[in-house]
């Protein structure tokens, strides 16, 4: 089947099947988080982004095979009520972005900064640190050798804006500079965008409004 990028909290998962990777996105919890597990064809390691909620469904989706690590892509507490559970039952390491490691109960293995690699299996991520969500917030950028890139943004960027930043100018600013600079400015229009909430969008969806978003100042 077609993946759609669209799920529901209670509903299944869709699967996003690439030549090297394979890409698992479930909803859980009462705030829509979403979800990712990652799988490397060649070695069927797997990593798990955003243990955010129902720790019982992101293990039945990890099986018996379990995860080798989980990042969490900031703070905010919708994204880690399960990390505490899945670390337990799995031994997975940790990983978030170093600004933000003292705002997540659960302590992080590997503080991560802008451009750092991390692995599943035979494959890698880039991190993108985007200052304004959280101090700490980070994309993952794969970047396909066999087609093009995949961006998972946590909270920095949805179809239609970027992150929530409560109405701080100065929050706002780094926020839409940051994706501007690290996500659209370094990435083509076919990258697929997997936000932390919601359905998926493409950067090329998006590119047209930023001038909008701008403007608005949100």
């Amino acid at each position: 089947m077609t993946y759609s990028g669209q799920v529901t909290v209670g509903g299944p998962a869709d699967v996003h099947e690439l030549k090297d990777l394979m890409i698992t996105k479930i909803a859980v919890g009462p705030m829509d988080n979403n979800a990712y597990l990652l799988r490397c064809r060649a070695t069927d390691e797997q990593l798990l982004i955003d243990a955010a909620n129902e720790a019982e469904t992101l293990l039945g989706m990890i099986g018996d095979d379990g995860i080798a690590s989980v990042v969490t892509t900031h703070r905010h507490g919708d994204h880690w009520q399960a990390l505490a559970e899945v670390v337990a039952a799995t031994g997975a390491r940790t990983h978030a972005g170093r600004e933000d490691t003292e705002g997540i109960p659960v302590p992080t293995d590997v503080p991560v900064d802008d451009g750092d690699t991390i692995r599943v299996g035979q494959v890698e991520l880039t991190a993108r640190h985007l200052v304004g969500h959280t101090p700490g917030s980070i994309a993952l950028v794969y970047d396909d050798p066999h087609g093009h890139p995949h961006v998972f943004t946590g909270d920095c960027l949805f179809p239609g804006g970027v992150g929530n930043t409560h109405k701080d100018p100065k929050a706002f600013a780094s926020l839409i500079h940051d994706v501007e600079t690290k996500i659209f400015g370094t990435l083509p229009d076919e990258t697929w965008v997997y936000p932390g909430h919601g359905n998926d969008t493409t950067l090329g969806a998006e590119r047209p409004h930023l001038a909008e978003w701008r403007a608005r100042g949100w």
